[in-house]
């Protein structure tokens, strides 16, 4: 994190030891399926670091249970740190976040088990760590980590991206900005960036390929904002901080195109000590919990979620060390959690009754591991 005068990679901590996969006993677990009877996130992708760091890039696995089997390397996608899919599911968007240059592949996958490289262009930034495909199905937004900045690329037939049709940079008050996510708002209407270098989320207009600001809501010098998650009514967004160990509850005026920061919730228990950066947060289908990473205690928070306010109910291990991202699988029986500096993913179960997460239950080795994505 440059913000400290270290490199975003070597503050991560990247590199990572890879050791053996190992899977423990796990019950089974119930398989959502499609209307076309195909098992839904049978077919598993995962990112991983390959710039001085151990990972393959971009890995396809399938899941037996909620066990992963071994990986099979999709060669040549350097760096792949985050995942999108356009509207029609038969191409796969991935951040190569490379720095100075960075890049975003399109890959073809027609067949989920074989990616295709289509094409990657140019981010016009450095370090491209997230991108979203907006629900236009017309483009793609990325967040440049290292310039601070938010591109869009349209999708051209065929899934292709084209050249840039717009970027926009954040100015940091103090130090240096640092764009860590860019969303569409549940109406489509707006574009969300997240800076944790600037400490503020941007709310942009958009329009035939182009951001106009309408809105920098600025938080706490310091906070260190990485990501949000909207509640299931699209109308509060919860604002997950990075440098300080806490979520910022939001509501959102969608007519309005506004955000309001209405109070701060603690993303660890009372009394936490040390390294304490969350990573991810993510909510359940039914809205009812929030789920967030939290690396240094390695552990992964659950919060009670009820529109306007938060509690953190529940602390587990994420079973690895520096649990950068996690997901759950299309059913919502397990969690898959990307622990980086151990070069695991685990897989923690979750409780049909109470939502909450249990102790996990298996591992897969990827080296300098980062997220996963279901097919």
């Amino acid at each position: 994190m440059t913000m400290t005068g270290l490199s975003r990679r070597t503050f991560l901590g990247a590199a990572a030891g890879a050791g053996a996969a190992t899977v423990l006993g796990t019950p089974s677990a119930s398989a959502a399926t499609t209307s076309a009877g195909c098992i839904a996130g049978a077919t598993v992708y995962i990112g991983s670091y390959t710039t001085g760091a151990t990972g393959h890039g971009l890995d396809v696995t399938t899941r037996t249970g909620p066990a992963l089997n071994p990986v099979r390397t999709v060669p040549g996608i350097t760096d792949t740190s985050w995942f999108g899919r356009s509207a029609d599911g038969k191409t796969l968007y991935v951040t190569n976040e490379g720095d100075p240059a960075g890049y975003v592949s399109a890959l073809n996958i027609a067949d989920v088990t074989k990616p295709k490289l289509l094409n990657k262009v140019s981010s016009k930034g450095a370090a491209p760590t997230h991108l979203s495909v907006h629900s236009s199905g017309k483009y793609v937004l990325a967040a440049n980590y290292g310039s601070g900045s938010v591109v869009v690329l349209p999708i051209l037939p065929g899934g292709k991206l084209g050249a840039a049709t717009d970027l926009v940079t954040h100015h940091a008050d103090s130090g240096q900005a640092h764009a860590h996510q860019v969303v569409g708002d549940p109406t489509g209407r707006w574009v969300l960036a997240v800076d944790l270098g600037a400490d503020s989320v941007y709310v942009y207009g958009f329009a035939a390929g182009k951001l106009s600001l309408h809105q920098q809501l600025k938080l706490p010098a310091g906070a260190g904002p990485r990501h949000l998650a909207f509640d299931r009514t699209g109308t509060f967004a919860y604002i997950l901080q990075e440098l300080r160990p806490e979520v910022t509850v939001a509501s959102w005026d969608a007519a309005a195109g506004r955000l309001k920061a209405l109070s701060v919730v603690p993303a660890v228990p009372p009394g936490s000590t040390g390294d304490l950066y969350p990573g991810e947060i993510i909510l359940a289908k039914d809205g009812k919990l929030a789920y967030a990473t939290v690396r240094g205690p390695n552990t992964l928070a659950t919060f009670a979620v009820s529109g306007d306010s938060l509690q953190l109910v529940s602390t587990v291990s994420s079973g690895g060390n520096w649990p950068r991202h996690v997901a759950l699988d299309p059913a919502e029986n397990w969690f898959y959690v990307s622990n980086q500096r151990s070069g695991t993913v685990t897989w923690l179960p979750r409780d049909p009754a109470t939502g909450l997460p249990g102790a996990a239950a298996g591992s897969l080795a990827v080296g300098s591991v980062n997220s996963v994505y279901f097919a």
